[in-house]
């Protein structure tokens, strides 16, 4: 079986990497307990595992060649949890270098470089009945709560708070608020706080600033008992360039590419260098690792740009290796978990992003729309003099929505770097900045798409997002922004409840136009149906009020307002429709039949047929 694993990662096929290489608890064959370590190393020689239980004495604990294509292996009794390790040897440069171990399950926290010892096995788990009932959602509700682990709550007492405690007290926000997955930025250990684990230095190891892998699993236990699911960020396209960590591992650019062109990434990391099989093997063993051990419900995919095309530039040529590389991922881990979700964070234009493999495509599940995102918070950020010269960008989304399986983000990216947070970018002053925010969150829910938003985005914060900061809870103590989260709750709730929403969202005989030409007034208005679900989402993204206006309908019959972000429970002014309407004959925008309704300034309203 060993073997097996072990021509399969050399060649790039495995994604079990992790059961054969690292650090294992396990009995030798004179039924000792201890420890069983492996190590990749091709160029290596005079191979030793050193730690706390030796003194770091590199002659103590010499490894074994076992294979010429580069495995070393030692089995050394009596070891415990937490123990610190690193691997010792001579590079192929002729240098005695200590390195971290790349399949360690733990690490210490920075500045302390070392691995740790850790038994992973024999987690008790409480998710049963969720995971048997997990899918792809693809016609379910999925709200996503993206959130950075260590501000969201922050640190307590100068410490962070650990992933029990983050859970007990994420867990009833994200009920409240009908959030039905959280999305957790990349929990790989890394070494720089502001990177936010974008560059990391254990593809195996669980973020250590929050706890040790259980108490990750615990996290995920509960979230599932509780009903919501977990995706993780991963970053496979580079790692930190730390040289105790994966850089020139064994001497040579075992991990990373070696030219110079592109040996480093656009963000002065190290590039994985996913021609190599071996590299190939590590990072979908990583992410397998996760599925299997942690029961993460999916994996959103970082920089798929950089991974389709060298640097992200279409211009310079698409990466073939890469590409490969992401198509055996997805196969094979769709293979293995076939409820998991892979989620690709993709700005380009390359086809076939969420096609299946079997047809020419890369085989994810979502893709992030980045170029709704940014027509959108453009459009928003105008002048309502001038929207109707950019009419096109809400529009324009719906021209090619149908081509991929698209998932609307308003991420962290959003929210640093000075961009202003998303109630920044609204025009107008402080009561038309809440309108319009109030406005945006309708449009993102009622546009077909899975829904994702970064922690915060429900506070309605003028300040940007700071990872050494809590976000600012007590902003709720305000009714203006206190009342944003209820509109993101009803929102939810809505979107839960209402089949049109989410069933069959990808499928275009579902959506229709009603007024989409309506420059002049920027005034949009379209219609989602599903069986006997039918909602009406109309928006004014202007501040011109109308006591009576009229909107071309396709059904006659009657409509009840579900939702009006103008309702007072909401801050707005309380322009909103109380009773069901009929439909009259002669709409605009020749349509059969009209409805006229009261529509607020900067309002959103969404309208649901209740029949003839």
């Amino acid at each position: 079986m060993a073997y097996g694993i072990l021509y399969d990662y050399l060649m790039g096929q495995s994604i079990d990497g992790f059961r054969y290489f690292g650090a294992h608890f396990c009995k030798n064959d004179k039924k000792k307990k201890g420890v069983m370590f492996r190590l990749y190393a091709p160029s290596a020689t005079d191979v030793s595992v050193i730690g706390e239980w030796n003194n770091w004495d590199p002659s103590v604990d010499k490894m074994n060649k076992i294979d010429e294509s580069g495995i070393w292996e030692v089995f050394v009794p009596g070891l415990k949890d937490y123990q610190s390790y690193k691997f010792h040897f001579k590079n192929a440069k002729g240098k005695y270098v200590d390195k971290i171990d790349p399949f360690a399950f733990f690490s210490s926290n920075r500045p302390d470089t070392t691995s740790k010892l850790f038994d992973i096995e024999n987690f008790i788990w409480h998710d049963d009945q969720f995971m048997k009932s997990q899918t792809r959602n693809f016609d379910r509700p999925m709200s996503i709560y993206e959130v950075h682990l260590g501000s969201w709550k922050g640190k307590v007492d100068g410490r962070n708070i650990s992933y029990e405690e983050i859970a007990d007290h994420l867990i009833p926000y994200m009920k409240e608020l009908g959030y039905t997955h959280v999305e957790c930025m990349p929990l790989c250990q890394y070494p720089f706080d502001g990177s936010w684990g974008y560059q990391a230095t254990g593809f195996f190891s669980i973020d250590s600033r929050y706890g040790n892998p259980k108490q990750f699993m615990s996290f995920v236990d509960r979230m599932h008992q509780a009903g919501l699911g977990v995706i993780v960020d991963f970053a496979p396209v580079h790692f930190a360039k730390d040289e105790w960590a994966l850089f020139e591992y064994d001497g040579t650019h075992m991990f990373e590419y070696s030219d110079k062109q592109h040996m480093f990434s656009p963000w002065g990391s190290c590039q994985f260098d996913l021609g190599k099989d071996p590299v190939r093997s590590f990072l979908m063993s990583a992410m397998n690792y996760f599925a299997c051990y942690c029961h993460v419900d999916g994996i959103r995919v970082d920089a798929v740009s950089n991974l389709l095309f060298w640097d992200g530039n279409k211009a310079i040529g698409a990466n073939t290796g890469a590409i490969e590389f992401l198509k055996r991922l997805n196969g094979k881990l769709h293979y293995a978990h076939p409820s998991l979700m892979m989620i690709a964070e993709d700005s380009t234009d390359f086809l076939g992003v969420t096609r299946p493999i079997e047809y020419g495509g890369i085989g994810f599940d979502y893709k992030w729309d980045l170029g709704w995102m940014n027509d959108t918070l453009k459009y928003y950020s105008k002048d309502p003099i001038y929207k109707k010269y950019e009419h096109n960008h809400l529009t324009f989304s719906m021209a090619y929505f149908f081509s991929e399986n698209f998932l609307l983000p308003l991420s962290h990216d959003e929210v640093v770097h000075g961009k202003g947070t998303i109630i920044n970018k609204m025009w107008g002053d402080y009561d038309q900045k809440f309108a319009l925010l109030r406005n945006l969150y309708a449009y993102q829910f009622s546009h077909p798409g899975k829904k994702l938003n970064f922690m915060g985005n429900e506070l309605a914060s003028f300040d940007e997002w700071d990872e050494s900061k809590s976000l600012p809870w007590n902003l709720r103590t305000f009714p203006k922004h206190d009342s944003m989260t209820r509109v993101v709750r009803d929102l939810n709730l809505i979107y839960q409840n209402e089949d049109a929403m989410k069933v069959e969202e990808h499928n275009p005989i579902h959506f229709n136009w009603l007024m989409v030409d309506n420059a002049n007034q920027s005034v949009f208005a379209f219609e989602r149906r599903v069986g006997n679900s039918h909602l009406i989402f109309i928006f004014n993204m202007t501040g011109n009020y109308y006591e009576r206006y009229d909107v071309g309908m396709t059904r006659p019959g009657l409509y009840e307002e579900i939702f009006n972000s103008d309702k007072d429970v909401y801050s707005g002014w309380n322009q909103y429709n109380g009773l069901p309407i009929h439909t009259e004959n002669g709409g605009p925008e020749n349509k059969p039949y009209k409805m006229t309704i009261k529509l607020a300034s900067f309002g959103a309203c969404i309208f649901k047929y209740k029949g003839e």
